[in-house]
């Protein structure tokens, strides 16, 4: 409100006549979405460290990748994600019983019998079977559970009063057995081999609970699922690692898969300021997952990327029968993402950096197979000897080869969110003249910070970048709608994709 001057005098006022300074929007914050042991379902929660996922999403639960996922981002250097679990408590209680195989003795033969924890069995920790030779072509059985021992022995194969299994599941409280037939095995072959099985839950088994799409879609209204990240401004990326996970435990069929990772390039593409970052199917090779991008999946986005194999890691779960496991790249890939910004900046495609954690990949390409998939936006990790495994690839799966790399993408939802959150300061200002300078002032101060980064090409910022806002854009008719519009064009860096060296013989004569 204007002062009112009645008495004479000198007065002083503030005049906020400066620039408004627009700041860097964050580049690297993940949202993650899948099936956790516990906490809270549907809403998207804040998580800062794997510690903090732990206390509040429990740990790794066997069939899910989430818990993998999210340590594998901060590992490779994600500082902050927020987790989405779409599965119920209803359904986590359904965990799958451990099981354990136990092999013929006949060389080389296949398992003879089925162990199988018995549910409510007593005791904590993990349960294991112990076979010994017993009397006249028999064999014992002792099963463990901490401090709890049962003896089975004297028992046979086939049936009987001394069938192992109608012993074992008459009389223990722990296991039951189940004979595994096998074909023209003597019983003398088909007995277990003597030796120590322990039980274990199966990954990829029913613990891997069926969430439909619509669990991973949500509502906006409500604030679930995908529905509920819109009113998360800080997402930059978002993945969905156990879409997969339920595909190979067969708790979703491709339809499914189609239509989660499609809801995720749609939720992506609604917002205009995020990426989605896609998996594979598991077990693919490269002719495979070639026919499925392009003939199956279809995908043509330029706010979406897709990485290939499955890589390896090493798996902690509680009761996994393997030290490792493949799973999907997407999280690993997301802390990578936020690594190369930290370190160099959003303009630097997240390519060649190594992939943290990884012991191996399901798939070893070669040049010529990679040269079919990278056209096609299959960004593709490589083991290169003595330098480690690298993802040796930077596109999105757009078809427009104005968007064909990745970092121009997230380069210019860089540029577009700092600008809008900026700028606010503009909204209801007198439409006139001198609000044109000031916002031209502040956006041109802000690209030179960006073209200075080395993010735009250019050796000055008018070749890197325009900015107009005049009587020319803003004619009488749009300033009487209530209109005023900046127009802004910026050259992004391209990344160096192929490096060719010319060598010739030179002669120095000629």
């Amino acid at each position: 409100m204007a002062t009112t001057y009645l008495t004479p005098g000198v007065y002083v006022e503030e005049v906020d006549r400066g620039t408004k300074p627009i700041e860097g929007v964050g580049t690297a914050v993940c949202a993650f979405v899948g099936v956790a042991a516990q906490g809270p379902v549907g809403q998207a929660t804040m998580i800062a460290n794997w510690t903090q996922y732990t206390d509040v999403f429990g740990g790794y639960i066997p069939g899910a990748y989430l818990s993998h996922a999210v340590y594998g981002y901060f590992n490779n250097g994600g500082t902050l994600c927020f987790v989405v679990r779409v599965n119920g408590d209803a359904e986590e209680v359904a965990a799958p019983p451990a099981v354990g195989m136990l092999a013929a003795r006949a060389s080389g033969g296949p398992a003879t019998l089925k162990a199988t924890e018995k549910a409510g069995a007593p005791g904590t920790g993990d349960i294991r079977l112990e076979i010994a030779d017993g009397p006249d072509d028999s064999f014992n059985v002792t099963v463990r559970r901490g401090d709890i021992v049962e003896t089975h022995d004297g028992l046979s194969m086939g049936r009987g009063a001394k069938s192992a299994v109608a012993v074992v599941n008459r009389d223990s409280k722990l296991v039951t057995l189940e004979q595994v037939a096998i074909a023209g095995a003597s019983v003398a072959e088909a007995m277990p081999a003597v030796g120590t099985y322990p039980l274990a839950v199966q990954i990829g088994s029913a613990a891997m609970v069926p969430v439909t799409p619509d669990a991973y879609s949500g509502d906006v209204s409500d604030r679930t699922g995908l529905g509920g990240l819109e009113a998360v401004d800080e997402v930059t990326m978002v993945c969905a690692p156990d879409v997969m996970a339920a595909y190979a435990a067969g708790a979703l069929d491709m339809d499914g898969v189609k239509a989660i990772q499609l809801a995720m390039i749609a939720h992506c593409e609604r917002m205009g300021d995020r990426v989605a970052i896609i998996d594979t199917p598991p077990s693919l090779n490269a002719q495979q997952v070639n026919d499925w991008r392009m003939n199956i999946a279809g995908y043509d986005s330029k706010y979406a990327a897709m990485y290939y194999p499955w890589i390896q890691v090493a798996d902690p779960t509680p009761g996994a029968t393997k030290t490792t496991l493949f799973m999907p790249p997407s999280g690993h890939m997301a802390g990578v993402w936020a690594r190369s910004d930290g370190e160099r900046g959003v303009h630097k495609a997240p390519a060649n950096e190594v992939m943290r954690g990884v012991l191996g990949l399901e798939t070893i390409l070669t040049d010529s197979e990679q040269g079919v998939l990278n056209p096609n936006g299959i960004n593709c990790a490589r083991v290169f000897p003595g330098r480690g495994i690298r993802m040796w690839g930077a596109r999105t799966l757009s078809s427009d080869g104005s968007w064909r790399y990745l970092n121009v993408r997230r380069l210019f939802n860089f540029v577009e969110k700092s600008i809008q959150r900026g700028t606010q300061w503009v909204v209801f200002e007198p439409n006139s003249m001198d609000l044109w300078e000031r916002v031209k002032r502040d956006v041109n101060a802000y690209l030179k910070t960006v073209w200075a980064s080395g993010a735009l090409f250019g050796s000055s910022p008018d070749q890197a970048f325009f900015v107009k806002c005049d009587a020319e854009n803003n004619p009488v008719e749009q300033r009487d709608l209530g209109r005023l519009f900046v127009d802004i064009g910026i050259a992004p860096v391209k990344p160096a994709e192929f490096v060719i060296f010319r060598i010739g013989q030179y002669s120095p004569e000629s």
